[in-house]
């Protein structure tokens, strides 16, 4: 009898709902480990770090590796599995393209260190004191991961195969990965596995799209009381829908909730974010700055509306500080 293909999954900086999204699979995750043997899953099951440095070069099938790269440890452990591994799938929205933690890129590294540990309003530390990277005491080191000056996507920093997007991926994506996965029957490498169309084509209120859009003001979800039969981009919420991939079986429209774009833009698209405010700039019914300003102040945070999942895929990337 053949040996099992090998799989591992691993968490780098993320919420942790790319994890949750495996036991999503209910009953189908007997069909997963009846095929595979997890090998390397240590949110999950008791595996270390050594047990991975322990396996032969290519030894694992697939991993699938979830989360943007934040620490020195998170670039060390995807290094780490893109050499152990055959295949890695970037696996959901912060590995694909940076994701919310990406944000962080917004603000310089001591800026956040010192929100964090010194100004939040709920932080009492008057002697101003920080984690170190490095503490010996009586004979012992205590090391700390360092945290680096930006958030990265994990194909800014190992070579990846495949890309499952989504926050999370959908329980049938992820089926339907790891089927491919054993069949052999692979995509051409760099593919993202979801349907290249946008999701305003599988939206269960296409049709009640109007031919000729236009909105005189955005609004958020709790200002407005949302007609469910009507589609959530013609009643002014900032709906992502027209720039961003199918592929998540519109759960969150479903949910009366406009897309926020977590499963990335098509194939066809250089920057989801710019792609985004050209959709939505396009339908905005003003000429006069101050109707234009009045339209736009429903969205109160555009980068985090337009780029909160790929701000570090973006043009933009991340803000430089300039000195003058």
């Amino acid at each position: 009898m053949s040996e099992k293909p090998k799989v591992g999954f691993y968490w780098c900086a993320s919420c942790g709902g790319c994890e949750e999204s495996i036991v999503d699979l209910a009953e189908d995750i007997l069909m997963v480990t009846d095929a595979v043997d997890i090998v390397f899953w240590p949110v999950g099951l008791d595996f270390k770090r050594r047990d991975l440095e322990a396996m032969d070069d290519g030894a694992i099938t697939a991993s699938m590796i979830n989360g943007a790269i934040r620490t020195s440890e998170q670039e060390e452990m995807a290094r780490l599995l893109r050499r152990k591994s055959r295949i890695v799938v970037a696996y959901g929205a912060c590995a694909q393209m940076g994701g919310i933690p990406s944000l962080a890129n917004q603000f310089e590294r001591e800026q956040l260190l010192r929100y964090v540990y010194e100004d939040a309003p709920t932080v009492v530390n008057e002697g101003k004191t920080r984690p170190r990277e490095v503490h010996r005491d009586n004979g012992h080191t205590l090391s700390l991961p360092q945290f680096r000056n930006v958030v990265r996507a994990l194909d800014q920093v190992i070579d990846v195969d495949y890309y499952l997007p989504g926050c999370p991926p959908t329980p049938k994506l992820l089926k339907e990965a790891v089927l491919a996965l054993l069949s052999g029957n692979l995509p051409p490498k760099g593919t993202v596995l979801a349907p290249d169309t946008a999701l305003c084509d599988q939206c269960p209120l296409r049709d009640s799209k109007p031919a000729d859009l236009k909105i005189s003001r955005f609004a958020r979800p709790h200002q407005i009381e949302v007609d469910p039969e009507k589609c959530l981009l013609a009643q002014g919420l900032a709906c992502m829908g027209p720039a961003t991939r199918a592929g998540c079986e519109a759960r969150c429209i479903t949910g009366h909730m406009p897309c926020t774009g977590c499963f990335g833009p098509t194939s066809r698209v250089k920057d989801h974010g710019a792609k985004i405010l050209s959709a939505l700039a396009s339908t905005v019914d003003a000429n006069e700055v101050a109707e234009i300003d009045a339209a736009l102040s429903g969205i109160p945070d555009p980068v985090g509306t337009f780029y909160r999942y790929g701000l570090a895929k973006s043009l933009l990337r991340r803000r430089v500080k300039v000195e003058v």
